[in-house]
């Protein structure tokens, strides 16, 4: 099985995030040019802390038995801006990387490494992927899309109570994301 483990977005969010979606695919709807993005189903949208990959039966144990053990407060979640990897052809939004979701990342990352799993070596970049381009020939759509995001959009923010360890099952349709289990974040002190 290959596995994940990433936050969801609360629906406020996600519909705000539909809406801006909704607007940048009209603007990209030729039906005689192939270059169209292939656009992510909004029930996929969500954070990734860690990318696992491949996981055996007891590399999935190990792990969900670590995860449980993690203690962290909830955490407000905020978007940024709508941009672009231009080399790996994504479409994204940004999210805000505050100390709470660094640290949540980290324990994360440091709770798998003693089931065999590796932190990447890169930089923490927290984002939804939004898009992907259809090849290269998808380069000149997605400079197109980042033309038509003015003004920046506005995404309502919210506290992430937990996160998820997901399994990605492909399909001819693309991946499918099943939840294996949930794992909650506590309430702040004071609220």
């Amino acid at each position: 099985m290959r596995l994940f483990i990433g936050i969801p977005l609360a629906a406020t969010t996600a519909n705000d995030l539909l809406t801006e979606v909704n607007r940048l695919r009209s603007t990209t709807r030729n039906p005689a040019t192939s270059d169209n993005p292939r656009w992510s189903a909004p029930e996929s949208w969500h954070i990734t802390l860690q990318f696992l990959g491949s996981t055996t039966p007891q590399q999935y144990e190990c792990v969900a038995a670590h995860l449980r053990e993690l203690h962290h407060s909830s955490i407000e979640i905020q978007l940024g801006a709508i941009g672009t990897f231009p080399r790996a052809g994504v479409l994204f939004a940004d999210v805000r990387v505050t100390p709470q979701l660094l640290a949540l990342q980290q324990s994360v990352t440091v709770a798998t490494a003693s089931c065999g799993f590796v932190p990447e070596a890169r930089p923490y970049r927290p984002h939804i992927t939004l898009a992907r381009r259809k090849g290269k020939s998808g380069d000149r759509e997605f400079r197109n899309l980042k033309l038509q995001i003015d003004p920046p959009p506005y995404f309502s923010s919210f506290d992430a109570d937990g996160f998820i360890l997901y399994e990605s099952v492909p399909t001819a349709e693309g991946s499918r994301y099943e939840i294996r289990e949930r794992f909650p974040l506590h309430a702040r002190s004071g609220e």
